[in-house]
Formats: C-alpha cells, structure tokens, sequence
C-alpha cells in the first residue's frame, strides 16, 4: 500500500496490472472502497496499469471531519497521481467518483480519457434521487444488524433478484464493505459535496474523449443524467446498459469492461499526446460499436 498526501490528508493508493502499461485510475462512488472495482481491474490488468485509490473518508485513507467537496476530492486525485508519477491517464469514475473525475479533468491536466459512468454533471436539470429511493435506502429496520442494514442499503442500487440469484457474491460484498467502506460520518461528509456538485455550465469545455455509460434501470442517479451529459459534453458517446441498476459495472461487469476496454483502445495515450491533448473524436464515436 502506497500514500499520497493532500495538504494534511494521507491517501492510500496501490497500483497493479501490466507496469508499462498505459495508467487507468479508477474512482469510486460515495462511501464505497476500493473494492468496487475487481472487476474491471481484473479485465485490464493484462493491457494497463491500473491504479485504485480510497476517497478521504474510505478505507485507508485519512477521514477528517467534513463536510468536503468534490473539488477537494478532485485535489486528492491530482496528488495520488502525482505521487504515482503519473503523466496521463485515463480516468474510470462511477457515481461520486464520475463527479470527481469532471472536475479533476476540468482543473488539472493529466486526464487523457473520461470513461462515466452513472454520473451526473449536477445542475438545475439533473434527476435527483428519487424519493422511493431515499426511503428504501434509509428505512432500516431497527432491529437490523450490521450486516442486514448494509444490504438493506444496497438494495435500491442491484436488481431486485441479485441477493437470492448471487448469495454467495453478496455476502462476499458485505464483507468488503463491512472492511473497508466510509463510516456514516465520513459517510456523510461526501454525500454533502455530492450535493453541492455542479458541473453542468463546464463540462462543455472538455477536450478529451469521453464515453458515457448508464444502466437504463438505474434507481439512484437515474439514466437521464447521462443523457444530459452525452447532451452537454461535444462528441461524448452515450450507451445505455438495458436493464442495468446502479451497480452494473458489478452486475454486468462483461458488458461494462468490454466497453471500457474497447473505448481505451480506441483512445490510446500516445496518440492523445501526439495530438496534443485534443479530443479523438473519430474513435470516441466508433467505441462500442462490435454489436
């Protein structure tokens, strides 16, 4: 396990996958570890150094007192990758983490590619959570334990069988979440820069190459959000996972990893440099066509 430091917050980060590979970072969504990504981490391992980092508030980094802000956790990403040394990279955020990966790429310099996914750019015209939702999320039975009030939580976020279809994976989930995921405090402290995001009048500006994607059966950032980003970002790629949740880089791992892998090698860094930074919108818009 390697660190990072921000100002006074330590980082944790580890890096894997092929050493001379191209760098992908993955960023999670809020209060999840690290963890999340095995999947897509497992599918690139063999092509790209992969790079996964805890959000302050998660896992082994440091959790000050909140609230914090994306912006801030923009910052942090920058030091991990400065740390890393790290020139390019292409950026995998989910959820929070797509949120930190906008505003990092509007503020910083090393972003090469944007792979979003089940994000939004925030804004008067973002779909909030609905309310069913937020009631599902937070109507813990008080009699619940540990374990029981994690799954009650995720519930909204995976379809409506993947508990009773998937019984070992989901305790394995719990486990890992129980180990390293944010504690309500910190918890809370980036669900309050979740609320004040807003990067709808600036993520026209970015000129790298984007790809969306969204489960079109997502019940907490629903899929409208990444139809208003495919809408505000010039020649980002839009695709819907049908039937996909929240989770469905975790539910429909293939489909997410075939897409991500596709779009990189579409995007290479190399030719970002040799190009200068500019967006390659020719491949950006031929990712994900093999269907």
């Amino acid at each position: 396990m390697t660190r990072a430091t921000n100002g006074d917050v330590e980082l944790a980060y580890e890096v894997g996958g092929r050493p001379d590979g191209e760098p992908v970072v993955f960023v999670e969504g809020l209060g999840y570890g690290r963890w999340m990504w095995r999947w897509q981490r497992e599918a690139l391992a063999d092509e790209y150094r992969t790079i996964l980092w805890d959000n302050r508030g998660t896992g082994d980094s440091d959790a000050p007192e909140g609230p914090y802000t994306i912006q801030e956790m923009a910052g942090d990403l920058e030091a991990v990758l400065a740390d890393a040394g790290v020139d390019r990279a292409h950026l995998v955020g989910a959820s929070m983490g797509g949120m930190i990966v906008q505003r990092y790429a509007l503020e910083y310099d090393r972003a090469a590619t944007l792979s979003l996914l089940c994000t939004t750019p925030g804004g008067p015209e973002a779909v909030p959570v609905p309310e069913e939702t937020q009631e599902a999320m937070f109507a813990v039975p008080e009699d619940a334990d540990e374990r029981e009030r994690i799954r009650h939580r995720m519930a909204p976020a995976v379809s409506p069988t993947f508990f009773e279809e998937n019984p070992d994976l989901a305790d394995d989930i719990v486990d890992w979440r129980l180990e390293s995921d944010a504690s309500d405090a910190a918890r809370q402290a980036q669900a309050a820069g979740v609320a004040e995001f807003d990067a709808a009048d600036e993520v026209s500006a970015l000129d790298v190459p984007v790809v969306i994607l969204h489960g079109s059966d997502d019940q907490v950032v629903p899929v409208e959000n990444g139809h208003l980003l495919e809408n505000l970002i010039p020649q980002a790629r839009f695709e819907a996972c049908d039937g996909g949740h929240h989770l469905f880089f975790v539910e429909r791992s293939d489909w997410v990893n075939d897409r991500v892998f596709d779009f990189l090698e579409a995007n290479p860094i190399e030719a970002d440099l040799e190009a200068g930074g500019e967006s390659t919108a020719e491949a950006t818009l031929e990712t994900g066509d093999r269907e």
